[in-house]
């Protein structure tokens, strides 16, 4: 009864303001608000989750290390296995990836996404990263930040646009706050989240991406992920190594993404969840029994690759002189990259809950370090080992998660000024060409660009994107049977107020269309009326749109048939309804407005 007087209190109070808001306040400075409100909560939630999984990681494993720990192999099963248990019988329902989760939030949740998924992801990745899952907390705190963004607009009755618009605003926020680069973060916003680049968006998650960093700082100082001092200037001789570099991060994003879906594929294989998390929980801890260095998010061995300190960075291996031998070191840091996609697909096909984020970075800067130790051990040139792991972070960005400008500008943020800003464009524009020959779409937008959910900054298909297919069936056509006589269709012609009649069986089944030009000549002519069946006046429609195509499908149906109308069936051949060009057109110019116009 308490909770329940509080929340009509707290409902009430909400009332009053929206009418005093809407009296003094302006909706664009209402949206300034909410996007300075909505970075601050970014923030918390990155300082929030990164302190919770680094509390639960430093518990567990201070004072381990290694293959001569049996933990290693213990800690990612019960983790991985605790999350998918925590989902199963307490959260009941999925938790969706983070940035997939907001992209489709985006596309198809008419920028809505549901409360409980401002605290699921907080917890699900403690147990998951924390217990050593080999995947990142970027994910599941744009996941958290997205949902209070979503949350925020949805309790203040804000529109679409604008809670799209949050939910970009929240991603940006914790990207800034996580990596402390807010420039970064507002590129991650347009190029990841496909917000479109327009005043009236720019401000509000520029107003985001400083509240959040501002916010991460007031709770961490001036602590960062990456530790390192940028010594050795660019050297234009090295170009085509670095023009090298970004087709071997091309390939090797290639390798990620393949890898990846090849998990998922086996690994739905198993339909029980428990068994399932219980057999990835195994593979993912054998692997980080044997490689340590694959336990967690990995920012430990990034930072000492980065630092040059490879005894650090390859502490608790199994190689008992890996510290004097060169080529032992390129090829276990070879195998490190390979294996780390398999052990990242693995925790995440299992049933844990991460981002592919900091695993990019892992591979980047592992691939970047044995790369100019392979070039200067064979003689070939002197590469700068801090130079090339850094650019390599940035490529495997581009190529991984299809994001080069995020690439290039989250490296050169954090490596504190420009001094690589043209190898890190060098380098990201190579990975992305290459990975575009390998593959289409990321690890993010994969699914959803399958099932055609996926919002791209392609204005045309993204305004088709946004289109319901439901939302355009028009169903007030009179049916009329094959076996039907004349006077009866005639008779429903003038019951009617279109010009187009369905012709379906007694099971709702569609054969074909009769329209007002198929019967002009006759519909007149009382002697015909008890001769002419209707089967034998209707025809085929040109064309067919199921219930379940996309609009983009539907738009090329009507473009290849010429037709005006088109009937929709469900899979079964059952008779929905149809679709007219007019209602389309109308619809998409619709969308495209409300899309694309800026507000005042």
């Amino acid at each position: 009864m308490q909770i329940s007087k509080y929340r009509k209190k707290v409902n009430s109070l909400l009332k009053q303001f929206l009418v005093w808001r809407a009296k003094h306040i302006k909706d664009r400075q209402f949206i300034y608000i909410l996007s300075v409100i909505t970075g601050l909560l970014s923030g918390l939630a990155a300082v929030v989750i990164k302190n919770t999984v680094h509390l639960v990681e430093i518990l567990l494993t201070e004072g381990i290390s290694g293959v001569h720990s049996f933990l290693y192999f213990v800690y990612p099963l019960v983790g991985i296995l605790l999350s998918v248990a925590f989902v199963l019988f307490i959260i009941r329902k999925p938790v969706g990836h983070g940035i997939p989760n907001a992209l489709y939030a985006i596309s198809r949740g008419n920028g809505n996404i549901h409360k409980r998924d401002t605290w699921t992801s907080v917890v699900t990745s403690a147990l998951t990263v924390g217990l050593g899952g080999s995947v990142g907390l970027e994910g599941p705190t744009v996941a958290t930040s997205a949902a209070l963004g979503s949350n925020l607009g949805q309790k203040f009755k804000m529109t679409r646009k604008t809670k799209v618009l949050l939910i970009a605003c929240a991603s940006s926020g914790a990207l800034s706050a996580i990596f402390n680069a807010p420039v970064a973060a507002i590129v991650f916003a347009l190029e990841v989240i496909m917000i479109d680049l327009t005043a009236v968006s720019l401000a509000p998650v520029l107003l985001a991406s400083i509240s959040a960093v501002l916010t991460s700082r007031l709770f961490l100082g001036e602590e960062t992920l990456f530790h390192f001092n940028l010594s050795d200037p660019f050297i234009v001789g090295d170009t085509l190594f670095y023009v090298l570099l970004g087709v071997v991060c091309g390939l090797l994003s290639v390798y990620f993404t393949k890898v990846y879906f090849f998990v998922e594929k086996y690994m739905q294989k198993v339909s029980n969840k428990l068994v399932r998390a219980i057999l990835g929980g195994t593979i993912v801890g054998a692997l980080i029994f044997l490689m340590p260095q694959l336990y967690g998010e990995g920012y430990g061995l990034i930072n000492a690759l980065i630092e040059g300190d490879e005894e650090k960075a390859l502490i608790g291996t199994f190689l008992k002189t890996i510290g004097d031998n060169s080529w032992s070191i390129i090829l276990f840091l070879g195998v490190l990259v390979m294996v780390k996609a398999f052990a990242t697909s693995v925790t995440l096909q299992s049933g844990g809950v991460g981002g592919i984020f900091a695993p990019t970075l892992f591979m980047g800067t592992t691939v970047g370090y044995l790369y100019a130790k392979f070039f200067r051990e064979s003689g070939i040139a002197d590469l700068s080992s801090s130079n090339f792991t850094l650019v390599a972070m940035g490529g495997m960005m581009a190529g991984i998660l299809h994001a080069p400008l995020t690439g290039v500008f989250l490296i050169a943020e954090i490596t504190g000024g420009y001094e690589l800003f043209l190898p890190l464009m060098i380098t990201a524009a190579i990975a992305f060409i290459t990975v575009k020959y390998g593959v289409k779409n990321s690890v993010y937008t994969m699914q959803l660009a399958k099932r055609g959910d996926l919002l791209t900054h392609h204005k045309d298909q993204a305004v088709l994107t946004l289109m319901n297919l439901k939302e355009e069936i028009e169903q007030d056509f009179v049916k009329v049977h094959p076996y039907d006589k004349l006077e009866g269709l005639v008779k429903a012609v003038a019951d009617s107020k279109r010009n187009l009649f369905p012709v379906v069986d007694e099971d709702n089944i569609f054969l074909g269309v009769i329209t007002l030009n198929d019967i002009r000549q006759i519909m007149f002519d009382r002697d015909q009326y008890d001769k002419v069946l209707v089967h034998e006046l209707m025809t085929s429609a040109p064309e067919y749109i199921y219930y379940t195509d996309s609009m983009e499908s539907v738009m090329n149906k009507f473009d290849r048939s010429g037709a005006w109308n088109l009937p929709v069936i469900d899979a079964d051949n059952h008779y929905v309804g149809f679709v007219s060009k007019s209602k389309l057109f109308s619809g998409y110019r619709s969308r495209l407005k409300d899309f694309y116009d800026e507000e005042d």
